[in-house]
């Protein structure tokens, strides 16, 4: 990176903050430039979106090199959804920290990652609405130790008050799932209500009384299942190809 971007990223940096940044470094007629793009993230301390009408307009301007976004208050440090998202991009990565000194925005230090194979641990993960979640933790497990995938679904957060329903029924036949009356079993999908009128938050039962889950704002992790969690439980489901098998 050459010290005109370094410059630019920077300036982005500071006239966006306490919001994320977000842009991309882009090689325009044989030259690196950083073009600034739109955080569409409907609250500060959610993770950074990159519009996809940004990206398609940097794409028509040259080839893209990077994906460049700042932390607020905290290192440059990847965070384990910039990891799992840097994945999915194919692009080399460039986060930078921001923050308060003597009461005016400042750059720190900026870090570097690129594609290398990462995948979140099932357990310990830190929780990224829409890339690392409930759902996702779903979908990781089921791919991982059963060979079962998922669909992806678009959610906004908070979207239990807004009409959609990720959990509804419905949609989980249509993904393979049927409901159970039996005793639950390793894989089995617990849904449950947390301060919500519909299911909201989904475990995966591990067997022996135990069930793994991704409560919002919280690491990935193993916990007795009973008590809150089943008072909180609507139904819980079994997927065809355990059924079957």
């Amino acid at each position: 990176m050459d010290a005109l971007t370094l410059a630019a990223i920077h300036e982005h940096a500071v006239a966006e903050y306490p919001r994320e940044c977000c842009g991309l470094v882009v090689a325009i007629e044989g030259r690196e430039t950083y073009v600034p793009c739109r955080n569409e993230a409907a609250a500060p301390s959610e993770h950074f979106r990159l519009p996809a009408e940004d990206y398609a307009s940097a794409e028509d301007r040259g080839e893209v090199l990077a994906l460049v976004h700042s932390h607020p208050n905290a290192p440059a440090t990847p965070s384990d959804a910039d990891r799992v998202q840097c994945e999915g991009s194919g692009l080399v990565w460039h986060i930078v920290s921001v923050g308060q000194v003597d009461g005016a925005a400042e750059c720190g230090d900026i870090q570097t990652i690129e594609p290398s194979g990462y995948e979140a641990p099932l357990i310990g993960r830190q929780f990224a609405h829409g890339i690392l979640d409930c759902y996702t933790l779903v979908q990781d497990f089921y791919r991982r130790e059963l060979g079962i995938q998922l669909s992806n679904y678009t959610r906004e957060d908070d979207w239990w008050l807004k009409g959609q329903q990720l959990y509804s029924l419905d949609r989980l036949q249509a993904e393979g799932f049927e409901r159970i009356t039996d005793a639950p079993r390793r894989g089995d999908l617990i849904l449950m209500q947390i301060r919500s009128t519909v299911p909201n938050h989904a475990g995966i039962y591990l067997g022996d009384g135990v069930m793994l889950h991704h409560l919002h704002s919280r690491l990935s992790d193993r916990v007795v299942y009973g008590g809150y969690w089943a008072e909180r439980t609507c139904y819980i489901v079994r997927h065809r190809e355990m059924i079957d098998g």
